[in-house]
């Protein structure tokens, strides 16, 4: 049975993660339209959950303070990132310009599973602010509970994995709403300028860290 301490490191644990991951982003945003198009939604899911419980372990383990002392790797990290959102923002513009392939069951290919998983991977791996936030900061903040950290860790990643499911399976409630070309027009619109945003903002921590 967990003591008082233990449950205070978990539920810290839990509002931390939640407080990191609950943001427009990109692996929220694909996440959500994934959900939306009930394409491969489980696979996403999974991935994006599994992803956040490896990168916090590995900032318990003692990763983020590792990453802090290789200097040089933050700025490679972030124009990778930065180049990466940049062309996936261009490819949400592009289907925000395409009314035709904006409906959920229709316009264009659906994407095979390999695909859709390797996006989700690129996403989540790829995007600097993974490594900042969940390695380096609740790796940071897991330390501080001693004995518990791992308490503290557990809660994270259940903080974690409930939203990615929560977002994932629920999204479909709002397919209603996405029946109409404009809906998604708005959301891919959107996706685009958050993605485009994302990489300007990773370019120039990038240069500031040179």
């Amino acid at each position: 049975m967990l003591t008082t301490p233990a449950l205070v490191a978990v539920a810290s644990g839990l509002a931390l993660g939640l407080g990191l991951i609950v943001a427009i982003g990109a692996q929220n945003a694909f996440v959500l339209r994934q959900g939306l198009r009930l394409e491969h939604v489980a696979a996403v899911v999974a991935v994006c959950a599994l992803s956040d419980i490896l990168l916090i372990a590995a900032g318990v383990l003692g990763a983020g303070a590792a990453l802090s002392r290789v200097p040089w790797l933050i700025p490679v990290v972030c124009f990778a990132g930065a180049a990466f959102l940049l062309a996936y923002g261009v490819f949400a513009a592009r289907r925000a310009m395409r009314p035709g392939a904006l409906l959920p069951d229709a316009g264009g290919v659906r994407a095979g599973l390999a695909a859709t998983v390797g996006t989700c991977l690129a996403l989540t791996w790829l995007n600097p602010h993974v490594y900042l936030d969940t390695v380096v900061l609740l790796g940071s903040m897991a330390s501080t509970y001693g004995a518990h950290r791992w308490e503290f860790a557990a809660g994270a990643a259940v903080g974690s994995a409930v939203w990615f499911t929560g977002l994932g399976f629920g999204a479909r409630l709002l397919r209603p709403v996405f029946a109409r070309p404009a809906a998604w027009r708005v959301l891919d619109a959107t996706i685009a300028v958050v993605m485009v945003a994302l990489a300007v903002s990773l370019a120039v921590r990038g240069v500031g860290e040179l």
